[in-house]
């Protein structure tokens, strides 16, 4: 995939918020789900997963600012409170009032600081092996983008081979990181000014809110990777369920798709997918 004829589907949507031309997608019809991807990533992270949801759901999948087709912001504020900002103003934008949230990696982070900012708009909330611990483990692209030598060559110049190396470090199973995974998300890094962006984002110093975890009060269910550390999610929020997927990576959403759905439908009581297969005993696929 060449990243200069990359451009946005035929579905695309793009909406203006806080100086911001965010672009997503919406599917489906129901109770609104917002679908929140992780760093380095775009709202393709989720499509397989919101392609069983929306069979049950109003599912919207926005590019963050820094990444996707919605691009770097101007003011290159990549701070969780703006991106908490950002994203309830789209849903007002929308006309949404009402929603539950899914959020996997910094889109988690984003999805209960979200749950904390607007407990009268956030209905549910399910978070994928999410960041907001300082304990957690940087993934390498971060630790490189922090690194005061790579720092101002990772913003001009990003080899395939490291995008796919990468992507093979965050995945439990790297059988899964084939051709056209690495050169989509490539290709997305690779638009202009996202890889500064990603710079940027990984040297923000985000506040740490940990101890403001234990007061999301809205139905919380979290899903997590048997090999992520640092995630305290299941034992310091109220009441939320937790459930381990066995060999899963980082990127949970991507590797097992189906599993993931069934879960989210499960938890928020949505009708089972038609197209869903079926899945081990243990609820993972092999």
């Amino acid at each position: 995939m060449n990243s200069s004829f990359l451009g946005p589907d035929p579905d695309s949507q793009f909406a203006f918020v806080d100086g911001v031309r965010l672009h997503f997608k919406r599917s489906g019809s129901g109770r609104a789900l917002l679908l929140l991807h992780g760093s380095g990533s775009s709202n393709h992270g989720f499509e397989r997963v919101a392609e069983h949801l929306s069979t049950s759901f109003d599912v919207i999948t926005p590019d963050l600012p820094g990444f996707g087709f919605t691009g770097p912001r101007p003011d290159r504020d990549y701070r969780v409170s703006t991106y908490v900002d950002t994203v309830a103003g789209l849903m007002t934008e929308l006309g949404v009032e009402r929603f539950s949230v899914v959020g996997n990696s910094l889109g988690g982070n984003i999805g209960w600081n979200l749950a904390l900012a607007e407990p009268s708009r956030v209905e549910s909330l399910v978070l994928i092996n999410a960041t907001g611990y300082p304990e957690k483990s940087l993934p390498t692209g971060i630790r490189l983008a922090r690194n005061p030598i790579l720092r101002p060559l990772l913003r001009r110049w990003l080899p395939k081979r490291a995008t796919e190396g990468n992507l093979r470090a965050l995945v439990g199973r790297p059988s899964i990181v084939d051709e056209a995974m690495v050169d989509r998300v490539h290709a997305m890094m690779s638009l202009p000014g996202n890889r500064s962006a990603f710079v940027d984002l990984a040297n923000t110093d985000q506040e740490d809110r940990s101890n403001l975890i234990p007061l999301v009060a809205v139905p919380t269910m979290v899903l997590r990777s048997a090999s992520i550390d640092g995630q305290h999610f299941g034992q310091d929020i109220p009441g939320a369920v937790e459930l381990t997927h066995p060999t899963g990576g980082h990127l949970l959403p991507e590797e097992d798709p189906e599993w993931v759905a069934a879960r989210i439908r499960d938890f928020l009581g949505g009708q089972p997918d038609p197209h869903s297969g079926r899945t081990r005993q243990d609820g993972a696929r092999p």
